[in-house]
């Protein structure tokens, strides 16, 4: 009997059952829920401030994921990120434990779903390469609430767990939120000495329009004793002569949880034009500095409002007299290496200016987390505050010496002391005169029933954020914007990042602890770092050798130009035999080191394209290698058998 059509029958079921088990293999690890997230800053893996925001959902959440992918026009490396996102809310829905449904949404265009995603709020983005427009955008729906990411963009990736927690944390929240501001700077147009004596009424800077976008804008007077209920942040900008009541209010406000966002300042330019002003009209001499030096020494800061920071890396160019512009170190001209790049509030900012700013640290032993968000050049040094009005600009800037860099804004996390050990401060003040002839029994038992209801907390009763910043300037329009008049109509061009801060900042502090702990993270782009620096190595060792001949070549193109630019009225080449005979050297010169020139830049790139082609190689057969070893090993093992 012949057994061949037997074994070729088994040959054909063995690859049968082989190709079966693949497909089972990857559908069960598809639905196993573990996940192995070997990335080196686990850009996979949940934080656990997203997996307790999950938890919290009450009512079911729809996301719908929008994303032209049938488009072929698309470059690979966009797909790759829609990837990446799809993956990262396939482990929101699994981390949800059903309280999350995705739909992953193809908008083709003159479809029923193109006009889903605009009705939605998702704005098409277009392609600089083909100039085609393509959806990419995520929608949240809870009961009635929908929140929108109108586009995401691959800029953002390191913060894609953040934007995308955001999102569903704002779908939680049914009433706008509460900012708390506190200021003695007429940041809402109010009434001041100034303002009387000119009988105009003052503008609201425009940081407060930007924040009454997002909240309910909840005013606290500077004369206040305490806070208004149910606050969900506080801003507290340039504070001065506040009650030890209110400074109790703002400690425990901290220690409850709730974010507060502090500006202070050693020299506001503000209150210092106000000064000369009122000088000038026989009026009192305002306070240039704000401080609140029994919160920060309770808290572990330690800030000195006498000294400003000089910063001759960053300073600004200003005009003293006309047609005389020096650099004025006092105002800082922040560029993207003054900010950290890794913190929310900071990441995206390219530039920022701050007018005579203070600098700040944390005390050691606070137990506290510290993370600078805008510091100045290590060329900077502190200056007393007092010598702003006794020196000219340039005269400021031989007078600082470098100390190194200064934290000009900060994020302080954790579980902070009380300023306010021994409980709620007395009264300063009594209200009632007539309270001396009160029994004291009855003022006791006041007193302790008022005692009774007032907290006291000694310390964080969970985590507690801080946002700091040494200057107050920066919000006035003024210093962050242009303003001009178009068709009738004002407008304003920001003139750099200070109001995105600002937003930013209070954007920030507003969400939940869970919300304000997820850290960016790094991206699914890995650098090949050992190309990178063969390209630095290769650079170096050229570009000199480059540089030279690139010279010579525009000085023998500018020669032959020349000469050949002599022509007559009539359009003849006037040229004496010399003269052509030089013109044919230039030439020839010409084309040798353009030749030169070419071979450089071709020897720049030959290590590493031979590197890529050993590493291309490698990739192709280190999968048949691989799998031909195990063919000959399980080979052997069966004859040994």
């Amino acid at each position: 009997m012949d057994s061949r059509p037997m074994k070729s029958a088994t040959r054909l079921l063995s690859v049968a059952l082989l190709f079966a088990g693949l497909i089972l293999v990857n559908y069960l690890a598809s639905s196993i829920p573990a996940r192995l997230d070997a990335t080196a800053e686990k850009i996979y893996t949940l934080s656990p401030g997203t997996r307790a925001l999950l938890a919290k959902i009450e009512e079911p959440v729809q996301l719908d994921f929008y994303f032209s992918r049938s488009d072929r026009t698309l470059p690979i490396a966009l797909k790759n990120y829609a990837g990446r996102v799809h993956e990262m809310l396939r482990q929101y829905v699994r981390a949800a434990h059903g309280r999350i449904t995705l739909n992953v949404i193809d908008p083709k265009p003159d479809t029923p779903e193109e006009e889903k995603a605009t009705a939605a709020g998702i704005s098409p983005q277009t392609w600089p390469a083909t100039g085609g427009q393509f959806y990419f955008g995520l929608v949240a729906v809870e009961a009635e609430q929908q929140k929108v990411i109108p586009a995401l963009t691959a800029d953002r990736e390191q913060f894609l767990e953040y934007d995308l927690s955001q999102l569903l944390y704002q779908t939680q929240q049914l009433d706008r939120r509460k900012l708390g501001l506190l200021t003695s700077l007429p940041l809402q147009g109010q009434m001041d000495f100034m303002s009387m004596q000119s009988g105009r009424m003052p503008q609201s800077q425009l940081v407060v329009s930007e924040w009454e976008k997002t909240f309910d804008l909840v005013t606290v007077e500077p004369s206040a004793d305490s806070l208004p209920a149910n606050l969900d942040v506080l801003a507290i900008i340039h504070p001065q002569n506040l009650s030890k009541k209110l400074e109790f209010a703002i400690d425990q406000f901290l220690l409850s949880g709730k974010p507060v966002f502090l500006a202070l300042d050693p020299s506001s330019r503000y209150f210092r034009s106000r000064g000369n002003q009122m000088a000038m009209m026989g009026g009192p001499q305002p306070n240039v500095a704000s401080d609140l030096p029994d919160l920060l020494k309770g808290w572990g800061i330690a800030y000195d409002p006498q000294n400003v920071v000089g910063d001759p890396e960053t300073a600004t160019p200003v005009q003293v007299a006309p047609g005389n512009i020096v650099r004025y170190p006092l105002w800082l001209s922040l560029a993207r290496d003054s900010f950290n790049s890794t913190a929310l509030p900071t990441s995206q900012l390219e530039s920022m200016l701050l007018i005579e700013a203070g600098s700040f640290a944390l005390k050691e032993g606070t137990g506290l987390t510290f993370m600078p968000l805008i510091q100045s050049s290590a060329a900077s040094g502190d200056l007393p505050g007092m010598m702003l009005s006794m020196s000219q600009p340039d005269e400021l800037g031989r007078q600082i010496t470098a100390s190194g860099r200064k934290t000009l804004a900060a994020l302080i996390q954790g579980k902070f002391k009380s300023a306010f050990p021994d409980g709620p401060p007395a009264d300063e003040k009594p209200a009632d005169p007539a309270a001396k002839d009160k029994k004291p029994a009855t003022a006791t038992g006041e007193a302790q029933n008022s005692k009774s209801q007032t907290p006291n907390l000694k310390a964080s009763s969970a985590k507690s954020t801080l946002l700091l910043i040494s200057d107050t300037d920066w919000l006035f329009d003024d210093y962050s914007v242009r303003k001009y008049n178009f068709l009738g109509v004002a407008a304003a061009e920001p003139l750099n990042d200070n109001l995105d801060f600002a937003s930013n900042a209070l954007e920030f502090l507003s969400g939940s602890q869970d919300l304000i702990s997820i850290r960016g993270k790094g991206t699914s782009l890995r650098p090949f770092k050992v190309v990178h620096d063969m390209e630095v190595k290769a650079q170096q060792k050229y570009q000199e050798q480059l540089t030279a001949l690139e010279a010579q070549l525009t000085k023998v193109e500018g020669q032959l130009t020349e000469l050949e630019g002599k022509k007559t009225e009539g359009g003849r080449l006037v040229a004496t035999p010399e003269m052509t005979k030089a013109i044919e050297d230039f030439r020839r010169q010409q084309v040798k080191l353009r030749a030169e020139r070419r071979e450089i830049r071709k020897s720049l790139r030959e290590d590493i394209e031979a590197l890529e082609n050993r590493l291309l190689i490698l990739n192709l057969l280190a999968t048949p290698v691989l799998v031909g070893g195990f063919g000959l090993w399980f080979y052997y093992r069966r004859r040994q058998r």
